[in-house]
């Protein structure tokens, strides 16, 4: 008996010692949000009890980034701990391998005896999603948690909160976001419509307050709810043994933010939270300490694997946050944006936390590139009506208006971005600085998504597009990436250096050709008619889509015309897609107005094709008979 009891006592002050040298982790992930509405970032209507209690007893950041500025992307870098760029996943709930030996970091910390939970959303953006997510997590459902370990292992748990995404604060109809948000808060917790100010990037209006309300309230439920799990987690006595991270995974779902690759769209709120006992592992202190100190998605893998004691795997390339293998601080950091639902772009980012340089590859499109999801909301419905109207001033008029190629902006003292500095001569040591920069980081990364989707997808039918884009023979960046930095770039010189390049051996630098051909203005390609509408004719689909797609919008040649009809109706969901949208940002829709129709009939279409089909007939003010039934 004696032996028994000791033998039990020696397991339970091991299993003590152990909860006492590896932490409990919780995450409580929030989403679509941006710093500025909660209350410990300095907003005085918001009500964020909770959130703004768990800033003044721990760390809160002021540059901390999501990776990319929609859900599936950054959680791809979240859960693999890889940039989108490397892995190809940089585009929208796309479908691309990944090679085995790259695992949803939770692996790493069962290894290590933690039970790891998700509540519950993966989106994960990757091939074989169920095997993936079976291999990451203990659980993975809308019931798991920590409650179901052994008793004294460390857990690691995920809890994803919905009250905030874009759904509720702008895309479902007003009378569901009464009946699923405001019922559900208390009256001390409602934000009123005239108790805010309004940003300067959305029209002062009655109509414009009715809808951003929204986000506030939404943003209140969010608190409501974290409280509720903390309540469970102190019920549990496990409070003095866990330490949480609180983030949103980008930034706000309201028009200029989500899916934009600005600051809006990038900079989220964090907060680390630490109990008495692992106080030691923070290195910024603790109990309201703020710092600016900059941190980004591609960071949390290694330091949820260093807390845990496990092994770094080489391909993980983010810092280690804290602990006793803390990395040093860096003074920038690489942000990226891609394609969002059926909305196509492209947009490389450097911030250092004060300054934000954006490259934008395809300025034809505006920020506010035609994606279903976003149309389908009341909030842009105005906003679009308003522009139509005359309503906007020229900032907000901007948002349905072709980009400039780059934007520099002071976050400092421009939260919300309203005064390009890229033209301003005071700042062209900040912008020179940040151009190189994102050269250099672009041509150490080897970014793979230069490549069209097009082709990402037939490298995918053999090979990982990571692996691929090693290959310096089958992918020779540097050559693609000095073809890619001219488009965007208006001006009669880059016009003649993207003609010649039409006639390059390799395709993706054709590609590149053409795509920035497309966003120079008529005057310049006068004289290169003969070229584009040769262009018609390559044996590349994406050059000669685009090809015809300049033709037709110039020229309103009938080749072209009837080549953009053939590319609609494509079998291949790339190639329909691309179309499509360079129909959107066509003057003359006229012509395709059927064989849009006839698309979205199609019963094989994809949701991103018959999404971008409603977008053009809706532009039209035409839409399929049974919009409701599909949307």
């Amino acid at each position: 008996m004696n032996k028994t009891i000791l033998a039990f006592s020696l397991l339970f002050f091991v299993l003590s010692l152990q909860a006492q040298t590896r932490p409990n982790i919780l995450w409580l992930t929030i989403e679509d949000s941006s710093p500025q509405f909660f209350g410990c970032y300095g907003n005085v209507v918001a009500h964020t009890p909770v959130i703004d209690k768990l800033a003044d007893e721990g760390v809160r950041f002021t540059n901390a980034f999501s990776t990319g500025t929609v859900c599936s992307p950054s959680r791809s870098t979240i859960i693999t701990g890889v940039r989108t760029f490397k892995t190809g996943t940089g585009n929208h709930r796309s479908n691309y391998p990944v090679p085995d030996y790259i695992k949803g970091f939770p692996y790493y910390l069962q290894q290590q005896g933690y039970y790891v939970t998700n509540n519950s959303k993966t989106d994960y953006n990757l091939a074989n999603p169920k095997a993936f997510i079976r291999e990451a997590w203990n659980e993975s459902s809308g019931k798991a948690g920590w409650w179901n370990r052994k008793p004294g292992q460390p857990f690691f748990a995920v809890f994803n909160f919905n009250e905030s995404h874009q759904s509720r604060t702008m895309t479902m109809p007003y009378e569901w976001y009464t009946k699923n948000v405001w019922d559900q808060l208390d009256e001390d917790e409602r934000i009123a419509e005239t108790d805010f100010e309004m940003p300067p990037i959305y029209r002062e209006s009655a109509e414009m307050r009715k809808h951003f309300a929204r986000v506030y309230n939404s943003i209140s439920l969010t608190d409501k709810r974290i409280g509720e799990l903390l309540d469970r987690l102190d019920g549990d006595h496990l409070r003095d043994s866990t330490i949480i991270f609180f983030y949103a995974d980008h930034g706000e779902g309201e028009p200029r933010g989500k899916t934009n690759g600005i600051d809006y769209g990038y900079r989220v709120p964090f907060i680390v939270w630490f109990p008495e006992m692992y106080k030691h592992l923070s290195p910024w202190g603790t109990s309201g300490v703020v710092t600016e100190e900059l941190i980004s998605f591609e960071d949390l893998a290694p330091t949820l694997i260093a807390l845990a004691g496990g092994e770094m795997p080489d391909y993980l390339k983010g810092r280690v946050l804290m602990g006793e293998d803390r990395s040093k601080p860096v003074d920038h950091l690489v942000l990226s944006a891609d394609r969002a639902d059926n909305g196509i772009d492209m947009v490389r980012t450097i911030s250092d936390g004060r300054f934000l340089y954006s490259r934008n590859y395809l300025p034809f499109i505006p920020q506010g590139r035609y994606i279903r999801y976003m149309y389908i909301s009341e909030i842009v419905q105005q906003m679009r009506s308003d522009y139509d109207n005359h309503l906007l001033d020229s900032l907000q008029q901007s948002y349905f208006e072709p980009r400039p190629e780059e934007y520099l902006f002071d976050i400092e003292n421009d939260l919300w971005e309203t005064n390009n500095l890229a033209r301003n001569p005071e700042y062209k040591e900040v912008l020179q600085r940040m151009r190189k920069q994102l050269d250099d980081e672009l041509l150490k990364a080897r970014d793979v998504m230069f490549l069209p989707e097009y082709e990402i997808g037939l490298i995918s039918e053999k090979q990982t597009p990571y692996e691929f884009r090693l290959n310096e023979k089958a992918y020779p960046f540097e050559k693609i990436y000095n073809a890619a930095k001219l488009s965007g770039i208006r001006g009669q010189k880059v016009t003649k250096k993207q003609i010649q390049l039409l006639q390059n051996k390799n395709k993706v630098v054709r590609y590149w050709a053409i795509m920035g051909l497309r966003s120079q203005p008529p005057g310049f390609l006068e004289d290169y008619k003969p070229q584009i509408e040769q262009s018609i004719s390559d044996e590349y689909p994406p050059v000669s889509l685009a090809a015809a797609a300049i033709a037709f919008q110039n020229w309103g040649s009938r080749n072209a015309e009837q080549a953009l009809m053939e590319a609609c109706k494509s079998s291949n969901p790339d190639i329909s897609l691309l179309a499509i949208n360079f129909l959107m940002y066509t003057d003359n829709k006229q012509p395709f107005i059927e064989t849009i129709r006839e698309v979205y009939e199609m019963p094989d279409r994809n949701y991103n094709v018959k999404a971008a089909c409603m977008d053009f007939l809706g532009s039209l003010n035409l839409v399929p008979n049974n919009y409701e039934n599909r949307n």
